[in-house]
């Protein structure tokens, strides 16, 4: 292994102990929110019941640890958490961290995708903005930046569906794979495909708008920078000076806003999975917290705050990568 590979192992090791105090902090304040909110699932199992007893209520509450008070549930939350145990759910009857596992996987090729898709249509709509920047196409992908900010996902969603699926037919309309298809292989993966289009373009247009004037403001200022006007004093092309010198550092910018989004992208899933059917962890938090189920809500809430931390964590090693001149610290 040579230096600079042993460098970033030791950071990102050293950046993951000193995330453990921020995480457990994270953990406390969700445990408080999530149950000073009224009702638990004692509640909803004898709403689902129509009535339920006195003895009916106390045995369920002491059945699931909620008729402790609050301080000893949360001592008994973090000791288990300690050990990566998140709990059980009452409404799935399956332990939390198997139902996580489970649906984890989606969410994530969804956020990839949309990433993927916001990065690539911002670097190159960017780009062709500030190349002929206060011309036609600049104000057009200005505009067009702008209405895909202030337009609501699950009204886009809907939309989509709307058009692709009811009137064209081109897409599936909800889910993750066709249902009773049995698709093994390279079907099954175009199937996957087929039905991640609309769901990761929905939640791609809205990075996108973030990303396309954050490209633009970044090459805008880089070009005026010395040493573009050095490079272009050389006679080099202007598309020499874009894409050699100004597109490669106004793309450190964008990488820091991927890490700042990734918890706005959590938070768009849970509207983008619900309304697509996607079976992935925004449509698990949904349901979680309609029915009550504290424990797979506290155990969403903690994986999703892991997801953040070890995301920026990447953003840094990312930045190192792309410009070798960034220290560690």
């Amino acid at each position: 292994m040579n230096r600079n590979a042993r460098n970033l192992s030791w950071f990102v090791l050293r950046r993951l102990i000193q995330s453990l105090p921020i995480l457990l902090g994270i953990a406390t304040i969700n445990f408080l929110f999530v149950n000073l909110a009224p009702g638990d699932a004692a509640d909803v199992l004898a709403g689902e019941a129509g009535a339920a007893s006195p003895e009916y209520m106390a045995a369920l509450r002491e059945r699931y640890g909620l008729d402790q008070p609050l301080y000893a549930q949360f001592l008994i939350y973090m000791g288990k958490l300690l050990t990566l145990d998140l709990g059980y759910s009452f409404r799935y009857s399956r332990p939390v961290t198997e139902l996580l596992l489970g649906t984890l996987g989606p969410t994530l090729l969804l956020m990839t995708t949309a990433i993927l898709f916001a990065c690539a249509m911002g670097v190159f709509l960017g780009v062709l903005a500030a190349r002929c920047v206060n011309r036609w196409p600049d104000y057009l992908i200005s505009v067009g930046a702008l209405i895909a900010y202030a337009t609501p996902v699950f009204w886009l969603g809907l939309m989509m569906i709307v058009l692709f699926s009811v009137k064209l037919g081109w897409l599936p309309s909800s889910g993750m794979q066709s249902i009773g298809a049995g698709y093994t292989g390279w079907r099954k993966v175009a199937d996957v495909a087929q039905h991640l289009i609309m769901p990761a373009t929905v939640l791609g247009m809205y990075l996108t708008a973030f990303q396309v004037r954050l490209m633009r403001a970044s090459m805008l200022e880089i070009g005026e920078q010395d040493f573009v006007t050095t490079a272009r004093s050389k006679g080099l092309s202007e598309q020499a000076i874009a894409y050699r010198h100004v597109l490669r550092n106004a793309i450190l910018p964008m990488v820091t806003m991927v890490g700042l989004q990734v918890g706005a992208i959590l938070g768009g899933s849970v509207l983008i999975e619900t309304v697509f059917a996607w079976p992935g962890l925004g449509r698990l938090a949904y349901n979680a917290v309609f029915q009550r189920d504290l424990n797979l809500l506290l155990g969403l809430l903690f994986l999703c705050s892991m997801m953040v931390v070890v995301t920026n964590i990447l953003t840094e090693v990312a930045y190192r990568l792309i410009d070798p001149r960034i220290p560690l610290k």
